[in-house]
C-alpha cells in the first residue's frame, strides 16, 4: 500500500511503539517530565516532513534530531536558569541514586550530558553517537571521558556500583 496514507500510517506506528523510549531518552536529557514532553514533540514535529525519506529506518535520525533539539533548547534557555548557593534538600529513600544520577547529569554541560546519554543509556557506539550528534568521534571520546570524571566527582557513590 503507498500514498499519503501509508506514510502517515508508518508515522503513528512509530510514534506508538517508540515514544515511551524517545521520553525516557528525552527525560534524561532534560531532567523534567514536562520538558522531555515538549522535546519529543518538538522532534516529532521536525521528523514528519521528511518521514518518507527516513521511514526504513527512522531511530537513528529520530535519535539525531532529539539530541540536537535538546542542546539547541539548552542553548536557548540558559539565560533563564539561575544558580543556587544551596542545593535542594534530597528525600531519602531507594530513588536516592536516580536522584543522585539526575541532578549530576544536569550539572554536566547539554553536550556531554547528551552523549553519556547516548552512550550509555541508549547503548550506542560511538559512531552512532557522533552521527547522532553531529560530531567527531573524537569529540565524543573526549566528551564522554570529561563527563565520566565530572560525574565521579559529583556522584561517587552511585558511580561505584554502576557499570559507567
Amino acid at each position: 500500500m503507498s500514498g499519503p496514507d501509508s506514510g502517515r500510517a508508518g508515522f503513528e506506528e512509530f510514534v506508538a511503539a517508540r515514544r515511551p523510549a524517545l521520553l525516557r531518552t528525552a527525560y534524561l536529557l532534560t531532567g523534567s517530565h514536562a520538558d522531555a514532553e515538549d522535546l519529543v514533540q518538538t522532534t516529532l514535529l521536525r521528523v514528519v516532513p521528511h518521514w518518507r525519506r527516513i521511514a526504513a529506518t527512522p531511530e537513528p535520525y529520530v535519535r539525531r534530531v532529539l539530541a540536537r533539539e535538546s542542546v539547541t533548547r539548552w542553548r536557548g534557555r540558559r539565560w533563564r536558569e539561575r544558580l543556587v548557593a544551596r542545593a535542594p534538600d534530597v528525600p531519602t529513600g531507594p530513588t536516592n541514586e536516580r536522584l543522585a544520577l539526575r541532578g549530576a547529569l544536569a550539572r554536566l554541560s547539554p553536550r556531554q550530558r547528551a552523549v553519556l546519554v547516548l552512550r550509555y543509556y541508549e547503548d550506542l557506539t560511538e559512531v552512532a553517537t557522533a552521527e547522532a550528534l553531529g560530531i567527531s568521534i573524537g569529540t565524543v571520546k573526549s566528551h564522554a571521558r570529561d563527563g565520566l570524571a565530572r560525574l565521579r566527582e559529583l556522584a561517587p557513590e552511585f558511580l561505584e556500583d554502576a557499570s559507567l
